[in-house]
């Protein structure tokens, strides 16, 4: 597992502006978990308890319609990045969504008591915590302004930039379901893409 305390501040100080200090102070509240693929981090109308940080692996984050049993992805979590129902997380309610591990994954975690702790007791952290909730505000305006305003060829190459290798690594269904298309129109975008590529000259 990783080291915690060189861990959190390579992600933190630069999200943040937090210092060593800063994260000094919180190492007590940070927890190490293994995911199996398959499992989740966090299930639907189930409380999101944990904002958690991708150490390995990726997950997605889905909505599953009990009525026609249909899974639709809305966000995948890679290395680096935060992991968490965001607005569960704050409001403490049932999250609307399944978090789920597409390969065997690795996080640490604070849970939402301990970051309210540090909320009310260092005037860093809760910099910290206006810092996320702009960031997941903006990564929810970011999600709504894709599906309204790019085409699935720009929206599946955003992709590749935020999620370098995704392809790879986790069923083409799961980046057709976040696009909203078939595998067959992914499979078209892809090879679109490629004789593009084959048409550039250098």
């Amino acid at each position: 597992m990783v080291e915690m305390a060189s861990y959190l501040q390579n992600i933190l100080i630069s999200f943040a502006g937090l210092t060593k200090t800063d994260i000094s102070v919180s190492l007590s509240f940070w927890r190490k978990r293994k995911i199996p693929k398959g499992n989740y981090y966090n299930q639907q109308n189930v409380v999101c308890k944990d904002l958690g940080i991708v150490v390995k692996g990726i997950f997605r984050i889905y909505h599953y319609d009990p009525q026609t049993a249909e899974e639709k992805n809305i966000f995948f979590f890679s290395e680096g990045q935060f992991i968490v129902s965001f607005r569960s997380f704050i409001y403490q309610y049932p999250c609307n969504y399944y978090i789920e591990a597409l390969e065997d994954a690795e996080i640490v975690y604070a849970s939402y008591d301990d970051l309210q702790n540090l909320y009310l007791n260092h005037k860093s952290w809760e910099h910290f915590g206006r810092i996320l909730a702009e960031h997941f505000f903006n990564q929810s305006q970011q999600r709504t302004e894709d599906l309204l305003f790019l085409s699935h060829e720009q929206r599946y190459l955003n992709l590749l930039k935020e999620h370098p290798n995704i392809v790879q690594r986790i069923a083409s269904f799961h980046i057709a379901s976040f696009l909203g298309i078939k595998n067959q129109s992914l499979s078209r975008i892809k090879k679109r893409i490629q004789e593009n590529d084959d048409q550039v000259i250098f």
